[in-house]
């Protein structure tokens, strides 16, 4: 086993000494897959999704009884890249596990007959998807569902970011998904999403095919106490200690976002001497320095929105707390902004490029690093 020498794990697989909380998330999770439900997983980008998922991929049962898949399809724009991006997957995870089920996936997938080779040198087929060979991606997907239908072992697909599905230009997908999905027996799918608004749209409106579909749980913040212990805990096991206060700052600035509070306490242990405590200046520095690190890619981010979208960022910054009245008389006053009408366009977007989040009516800026960002450009 690879010696850990730094707990605050930021990549990769987290060991369970090393993983913080969601006890409650993974027995949850792993008792709707018991029961053969589909699950419904949403929170914030950077909160532990994915890192959530591959700490219940760990648990005995799942690992004797289960092939697990997992595909994140944030940068799909296509119904046919999400096509093949399965098919990549399926083939990695399935198709390798033995001769009989390269067997099954090459006599099902006829569609894609052309993707099939061989390589010499390692001795084994080989399988080489393009966009440019999916066809009739609604058939393909059809056979790749058939693979997985046949497999050897009960299957678990994740399917990262599924709210992109509702942005393909292809009016169908969602349809043609669960289609196909409704008549699966040998599958369980974890629909993971970081824009919550379309998810529930998804999955919570009648009109939609996806509509209660699927066990649903919103993955809050682990909580400030239960974070700072773990921290504290994590320093003393090294021989080395933080202020339960620096921990609170950085929480508190951060929002409990678990990828960041992970990022600057690994940078926090990383720079206390051993037998030294780590102290409250210390950890605001090296938000600052994360902060200035950031720099071009939110420079980047705020290039890509309008005029009018920036000054309703702005103006829902300068707030400080969440704002229920965007287009109230007051707030656009107090912000000189336009007209409600351009307000609610801007609104629409920023949601939709995920700057801003929305929370029972009160809109926020949705990235608490960018919201430090912001504060230093005042």
């Amino acid at each position: 086993m690879k010696t850990i020498t730094n707990p605050f794990i930021v990549s990769g697989y987290i060991p369970e000494k090393y993983f913080c909380d969601r006890d409650k998330e993974t027995q949850w999770i792993l008792r709707h897959i018991a029961s053969q439900e589909h699950v419904l997983l949403m929170s914030q980008r950077r909160m532990g999704k994915t890192k959530l998922i591959e700490h219940c991929f760990e648990n005995a049962d799942i690992q004797k009884n289960y092939i697990t898949l997992a595909i994140d399809i944030l940068h799909t724009t296509t119904f046919r890249e999400f096509v093949q991006q399965l098919g990549n997957v399926v083939y990695d995870t399935i198709a390798k596990r033995s001769a009989k089920m390269m067997k099954l996936f090459t006599s099902t997938l006829r569609s894609l007959s052309c993707c099939f080779g061989y390589d010499p040198v390692q001795n084994t087929p080989t399988f080489d998807i393009k966009l440019g060979d999916i066809s009739a991606p609604d058939y393909t997907l059809k056979e790749i569902f058939d693979v997985v239908e046949n497999a050897d072992k009960r299957c678990i697909i994740v399917i990262d970011e599924f709210q992109q599905v509702a942005k393909y230009p292809e009016k169908n997908a969602e349809a043609l998904l669960r289609s196909h999905i409704q008549h699966l027996n040998n599958v369980n799918f974890v629909f993971c999403g970081s824009q919550r608004r379309l998810m529930e749209s998804m999955f919570f409106s009648e009109k939609r095919p996806f509509y209660m579909s699927a066990r649903s749980i919103v993955l809050e913040p682990i909580s400030r106490e239960d974070y700072q212990s773990f921290a504290i805990r994590q320093f003393k096991d090294f021989d080395k200690s933080i202020a339960p206060d620096a921990v609170v700052a950085v929480y508190d600035a951060l929002g409990g976002v678990t990828l960041y509070l992970q990022r600057i306490m690994k940078d926090a242990f990383n720079i206390t001497p051993t037998g030294e405590q780590c102290g409250v200046e210390t950890v605001k520095e090296l938000m600052s320095d994360y902060i200035q690190e950031c720099d071009t890619r939110f420079r980047e981010q705020l290039a890509f929105i309008s005029e009018t979208q920036k000054e309703l960022l702005y103006a829902v910054f300068e707030e400080g707390t969440p704002v229920a009245g965007i287009t109230s008389a007051k707030f656009m006053k107090r912000h000189r902004l336009k007209s409600a009408s351009s307000v609610q366009a801007a609104a629409k977007k920023l949601l939709e490029y995920d700057v801003l989040t929305r929370s029972e009516g009160s809109y926020s800026v949705a990235d608490p690093l960018l919201a430090l960002w912001l504060r230093t450009r005042r």
